[in-house]
């Protein structure tokens, strides 16, 4: 998958959740859950100054967030 978002900025919010900020996207943040060893987009928080958010759009986010935490090999390899 080629990549072309980038992450800008994340923090952890809760236990097991993060909250992600992306560039193409900077006015939705995404929260992030965690399941087994990787993260995956739980809900995103949406605003009318963003482009809507399609799917291809939500795995691009989704790999680049595992990557940075070191979890990519865990998200790819996940059972589908």
């Amino acid at each position: 998958m080629d990549i072309y978002m980038q992450l800008v900025k994340w923090s952890y919010i809760r236990r097991n959740n993060i909250r992600a900020f992306f560039d193409q996207f900077p006015n939705s943040p995404v929260i992030f859950r965690k399941i087994r060893d990787y993260y995956f987009v739980y809900t995103v928080h949406w605003t009318a100054a963003d482009a809507p958010i399609g799917i291809k759009e939500l795995e691009e986010m989704e790999q680049l967030l595992n990557r940075e935490l070191g979890t990519e090999l865990q998200y790819l390899y996940r059972k589908k």
